[in-house]
């Protein structure tokens, strides 16, 4: 392919049964179309996205952006799009650290991965070379002991034990610390027999204009340095995401008992600062990026963060700090997705009337790790402990995925968004706490469905095209398309204005809505817990957290739908397709 700036022209399909590779070559016009990361994934998996998450032909994807590996801030990222275990749903994750920019070092924009390999097996990729390996002897064994045993070079992905005992909520883990977000990827990656994808690379993604780009990232950084947010004495860069924990408390949104209460009284002892105290604190993240949001302890242990921080604690009612600890490295070992290990408790305790003070977490992770006694169960996730228990209405979740730790009486836009995300109850497709709790980039009423449809929509298009970009969403808390508009331009030599990413971001969200409608989800989906319209939450300190109404929250969504150019029912528009260049098959 002729030599392209900030892509590099090419993507690895591997089809692990026959052990073959063979080379892609998208073209400068899919890229502009779809850009990469999350929005090109999208696009090769939707011919397959029919198909059952153990199909050998569903795609597990691994794809970067035209900003990685470049010198544009926060956008090391590497997205991994599959249909998830858990839920059935088209899920995608963004994974910071290494990986992203030595697949882009070894010359490729994405992997595709397809087919399922007899035995378990592994895959080196070294530049062009490819190379697969028999992994069985890696079976049962720990992320660390899996790790140990590469090359320790460049950068890895692996399936833990948890992936083999068939897990709905396993972890791909990358580089010893990062976790793929609760989707089940790992048991996506073992169903097809692969237990590591190790990369090293030695070239580098081509730049149009250092010069132009210098100039760009240093207005993001101007931005950043002024974010409280981000840079504050409380913000992420000291405290990682564990500084959301004080957040939620404080806004009466922290969900405590399987969201039965809005308010943990022992949260205060059991934040970030808390961690920092009792384990010391070391910052680390993404090379070249200001906030560095990871934190490890002083013995090197990861520092939980905000999800399995409150889920392991104000969710579960467990109030000791080294139980908190110890259960995310026993879940890191196992590679068990923390957070929906603590959902699936949580939601477990309250049907089983089980009390925080008889709770023996450890015993519990144990029995999930190894598929015994009420593990086997547990492993299944909250919507299914749920339904096999007879309380169906005790499952917090929205399409199988249980919801953050934010709870949707404190915000209805955030209730909105988690009705309506493709991947289920999800925070990250919208992030609506940006403006109703962090007031960024402009405040609003937290407790109104006003203008939530709108601007739903709008959060949805710019992180999904961030998440093609390749850029973290967190910098999005300051800066915005215009400011990276820029910066792709300086990449890629390609004029696109912030309005032009944000048509690019909307035709992935449509892409999406299009899959998730053939894969059998409507607008009945597209829906909370009875809990959140009937029972209110927790008040006090001048704030009320009345129940959501019902009404309000039904005509939120049908404003959503069609300013997101979907019937009535929720359901893709031919004429919404024909105008965003997407193949109407539906």
């Amino acid at each position: 392919m002729k030599s392209i700036h900030g892509w590099m022209g090419r993507i690895l399909k591997i089809d692990l049964q026959y052990k073959s590779t063979k080379i892609i070559e998208p073209g400068i016009e899919l890229y502009k179309k779809f850009t990469g990361g999350r929005g090109l994934a999208g696009h090769y998996l939707r011919p397959y996205c029919t198909l059952q998450w153990e199909s050998p032909e569903m795609p597990l994807l691994f794809f970067t952006g035209p900003l990685c590996g470049t010198g544009s801030p926060s956008s090391g990222l590497v997205y991994l799009v599959s249909v998830s275990p858990l839920t059935g749903c088209v899920s995608d994750c963004a994974i910071c650290g290494e990986f992203g920019p030595e697949l882009k070092r070894a010359g490729w924009d994405g992997i595709i991965i397809t087919g399922r390999s007899e035995g378990l097996c592994g895959i080196k990729i070294t530049d062009g070379e490819i190379e697969f390996s028999n992994a069985e002897n890696l079976k049962g064994n720990p992320i660390t002991t899996v790790f140990g045993s590469l090359s320790g070079k460049g950068a890895s992905a692996a399936s833990g034990p948890a992936a083999e005992q068939g897990i709905l909520y396993s972890d791909i883990v990358f580089n010893d610390s990062h976790f793929t977000g609760g989707n089940g990827f790992g048991t996506v990656m073992h169903s097809k027999g692969l237990k590591y994808i190790d990369v090293q690379g030695s070239g580098k993604t081509g730049v149009y204009d250092n010069g132009e780009l210098n100039e760009a990232r240093d207005d993001i950084l101007r931005l950043v340095s002024a974010s409280p947010a981000l840079m504050g004495a409380p913000g992420i860069s000291e405290y990682g995401t564990g500084a959301f924990l004080d957040l939620m408390q404080s806004r009466l949104m922290l969900p405590a008992d399987n969201f039965r209460k809005t308010s943990f009284p022992g949260a205060g002892k059991l934040n970030a600062y808390s961690f920092r105290q009792r384990f010391g604190s070391a910052k680390g993240g993404c090379a070249g990026c200001p906030v560095l949001c990871k934190k490890s302890s002083s013995d090197g242990r990861t520092i939980p963060e905000f999800e399995a921080m409150a889920g392991f604690t104000s969710l579960t009612g467990n109030r000791e700090i080294d139980t908190v600890m110890a259960a995310c490295v026993f879940c890191k070992e196992q590679g068990i997705d923390p957070f929906i290990a603590a959902s699936s408790i949580a939601c477990y305790t309250e049907v089983k009337r089980i009390s925080p003070e008889k709770l023996d977490l450890m015993k519990l992770l144990e029995e999930i790790a190894f598929s015994r006694g009420d593990g086997e169960l547990l492993k299944t996730g909250p919507k299914e402990i749920a339904r096999a228990l007879g309380k169906p209405e005790l499952s917090m979740t929205v399409k199988g995925l249980p919801l953050p730790p934010a709870d949707p009486r404190g915000a209805y836009g955030t209730a909105l968004g988690y009705a309506v995300s493709t991947k289920g109850g999800d925070y990250s497709h919208a992030f609506p706490l940006s403006h109703e709790i962090l007031r960024k980039p402009v405040a609003t009423e937290r407790f109104s469905f006003s203008g939530k449809g709108r601007i739903i929509k709008l959060s949805e298009d710019m992180y999904a095209a961030a998440d093609s970009l390749s850029a973290c969403r967190h910098i999005f808390l300051t800066a915005s398309l215009e400011e990276y508009s820029k910066v792709f331009r300086a990449v890629t030599g390609i004029e696109m204005s912030g309005h032009d990413l944000a048509i690019c971001g909307e035709r992935v969200c449509y892409n999406e809505k299009i899959m998730s409608h053939l894969r059998g989800f409507t607008s009945d989906d597209d829906d909370l817990s009875e809990r959140f319209f009937s029972e209110p939450g927790s008040s006090g300190n001048g704030i009320k957290i009345s129940t959501i109404n019902r009404e309000e929250f039904y005509a939120a969504r049908e404003r959503y739908y069609r300013v997101r150019g979907l019937a009535p029912d929720g359901a893709p528009l031919k004429e919404k397709c024909e105008e965003l260049g997407l193949e109407w098959i539906i």
